[in-house]
């Protein structure tokens, strides 16, 4: 059966680490799916993930708008409009926006993962 959820209606993530916005496009709570799991996020100027993981996920990363950095293990990737990135399972990344703009991607995870391991526990 299609179902339809309305912008508005969609949940959204009170970070409380920095400002990022992150709205729930599809979850398991939404859609019944654990297959795929889905997110719009923006990074404010300045804004910083923290380090982590996913055991059993690939992370896919499709660039909205505006640029930022993509760090996997050891190496950084500037990203812009229209760049998709992968990261794998067990594969450590973070992101940051160095920007005076917005950065904003969809984050897709195939299937929704079990957990997020976090490198540095006070750092969340």
């Amino acid at each position: 059966m299609a179902r339809v959820i309305k912008q508005t209606d969609l949940p959204v993530l009170d970070s409380t680490r920095d400002g990022r916005d992150r709205v729930d496009l599809i979850t398991e709570e939404l859609f019944g799916l654990t297959s795929i799991k889905a997110d719009k996020i923006t990074y404010h100027p300045g804004d910083t993930a923290a380090a982590h993981y996913h055991r059993d996920a690939k992370h896919f990363f499709l660039v909205l708008d505006g640029s930022g950095v993509l760090h996997i293990d050891d190496a950084s990737h500037d990203l812009g409009p229209g760049d998709v990135a992968l990261v794998v399972e067990d594969e450590v990344h973070w992101f940051e926006n160095p920007t005076d703009g917005t950065f904003t991607f969809i984050e897709l995870w195939v299937p929704q993962p079990s957990e997020t391991i976090w490198v540095k526990d006070d750092d969340v």
